[in-house]
């Protein structure tokens, strides 16, 4: 039934098998066993497509619930007595993991020593079930499909720059005044050319002329400190040199759009001990890091 259940759900008995570490043979073998118990068809197959019949949708609908109960029943039956045991794989931005999140990891295997714990840094969106990834931290930009994605922490963006930078430049006294400036970009930054900027005066979006573009959140970091220019970043990757005023905010009553962190995972009714401690502990830590704040405070 459970088998069944993420067939109609992911849409590919290949995906189950991924899901649940065996063969699409061996998944398909247990869906005719059912189908056969059953006496009738519950999913068209094709080579390319899967979708349930008539009496496959009806038979899903009560098959949630009868695993719903049956997964209560489970917690129940355990209480506090399963401990979090086991491999766990996690996949987080590049920048992110390196600066941040790293720490947190070994501080969790600390309170959690029976978990193996396997980290991964990829700026790309991984496919989780297709590559076996249990928990994934992703910062903005458009979320993936069929994946749960639970928002846990906020990041404010601020223009900043070093000391140096702005101790033989013209002062910025407004908005308008940054296009006498050099700015330093992300190429991947959505709004391409433009700055937005939300303070005092309202919303204003302008431009200003760059140079240098840098798809690396750390390199851009060190770029900050170098003098090379001005620049809009999340405050998770230089709060910390704003608080030792290494670098200082330029125009800090004004912001840019907030970035928000999301934890991903399969989209699962029942997740093991393991993953449930991970994601407990990811959503009380992170809106705890320097940069960030819990997301009710950034509405």
């Amino acid at each position: 039934m459970q088998t069944f259940v993420r067939a109609v759900e992911l849409g590919s008995l290949s995906a189950v098998a991924r899901e649940q570490h065996t063969t699409q043979p061996t998944v398909s073998k247990v869906v005719a066993a059912l189908e056969k118990s059953l006496g009738v068809r519950l999913l068209d197959r094709t080579t390319t497509s899967l979708a349930p019949t008539e009496q496959g949708k009806r038979f899903y609908e009560r098959a949630t619930r009868v695993l719903e109960e049956f997964g209560e029943a489970v917690s129940d039956a355990r209480g506090l007595s399963e401990t979090p045991a086991g491999r766990l794989r996690v996949s987080a931005p590049a920048s992110f993991g390196v600066l941040r999140l790293n720490a947190l990891m070994l501080d969790f295997l600390s309170l959690y020593p029976d978990i193996e714990l396997e980290l991964s840094f990829d700026d790309r969106f991984v496919d989780l079930v297709e590559e076996g990834v249990d928990v994934a931290l992703r910062l903005g930009a458009t979320l993936p499909p069929n994946v749960v994605a639970r928002r846990i922490a906020a990041s404010p963006r601020y223009l900043v720059a070093s000391p140096a930078y702005l101790r033989d430049r013209p002062r910025i006294r407004t908005p308008r005044d940054l296009a006498r400036h050099e700015i330093l970009r992300f190429t991947w930054l959505s709004t391409g050319e433009t700055i937005e900027l939300d303070g005092p005066g309202g919303k204003v979006t302008l431009t200003a002329p760059c140079h240098y573009r840098v798809n690396n959140s750390l390199a851009m970091r060190e770029s900050f400190l170098r003098g090379a220019g001005f620049g809009m970043t999340p405050a998770w990757l230089v709060q910390d040199l704003l608080d030792t005023g290494e670098l200082v905010r330029v125009l800090p009553r004004w912001s840019g759009p907030t970035q928000d962190a999301f934890l991903l995972y399969p989209s699962r009714r029942y997740q093991p001990a393991r993953t449930n401690a991970l994601l407990r502990f990811l959503a009380e830590r992170i809106p705890r890091l320097p940069g960030f704040v819990a997301p009710e405070a950034s509405s």
